[in-house]
């Protein structure tokens, strides 16, 4: 019997997995070392995406546990564990691409009992110095203004799936989902909002259990 052709799904992490993204929550509601506000440095194109997480995270001033309950608040899709067990079943490959932090990626993920392939920037907590991020220059995805080149990573899909999946939410997610077939780009947040006012196709979702069931819809191929 022929295997299969693979079928995969390139996903963003926060805001896309999660309900709400780690340094949102982090600028809202932390302690915070920082005298400049790294993020709007960043959308006013003076720094890049890395150094505004970079610095916001750096800044954090808190203790384990309460950084703990933070990444707990992100609101991890809690049908993502039922939905990725059948998307598997299904034969589809399931790929995390994320410009944030494998610190809490990891940790949430290991809380819901999945495991997945992570691309996503090092970090290291400590109470005194905050989340220290590092750039990934190993990773063959490798890129320094996001740390992980989403766009690569789905390249690399696309010459094994045609039909390879994006989902994302952010900033650094327009160029990946402009890669794969409007009918495979699913978007919310700042993404889908960007799309529409450019007249981009694209599928909505409100969690992401929600991409999941529209891909099992689907016929095989």
């Amino acid at each position: 019997m022929r295997k299969p052709p693979p079928r995969i799904l390139v996903s963003d992490f926060d805001g896309t997995m999660t309900k709400f993204d780690f340094f949102d929550l982090a600028r809202r509601d932390l302690p915070s070392a920082a005298d400049r506000d790294f993020w709007q440095d960043y959308v006013n194109g003076q720094i890049t995406h890395f150094e505004a997480l970079a610095g916001i995270f750096a800044a954090i001033r808190t203790d384990g546990p309460t950084l703990e309950d933070l990444v707990d608040r992100m609101e991890l899709d809690p049908a993502l564990p039922d939905a990725v067990a059948r998307l598997r079943a299904a034969g589809w490959e399931i790929v995390v691409a994320s410009a944030g932090c494998d610190w809490y990626i990891r940790r949430l993920l290991a809380k819901a009992g999945v495991q997945l392939e992570v691309h996503a920037n090092p970090g290291v907590f400590a109470p005194a110095t905050g989340l220290q991020l590092t750039l990934p220059v190993d990773s063959p995805y490798f890129k320094r203004e996001t740390g992980i080149d989403k766009s690569a990573l789905v390249r690399a899909a696309l010459a094994r799936d045609p039909r390879a999946v994006f989902a994302g939410d952010g900033r650094p997610d327009l160029a990946p989902s402009t890669l794969v077939a409007p009918g495979r780009r699913f978007a919310t947040g700042w993404l889908a909002r960007h799309l529409q006012k450019n007249g981009e196709e694209f599928r909505p979702f409100e969690t992401w259990s929600q991409i999941a069931e529209a891909l099992l819809e689907e016929p095989p191929c």
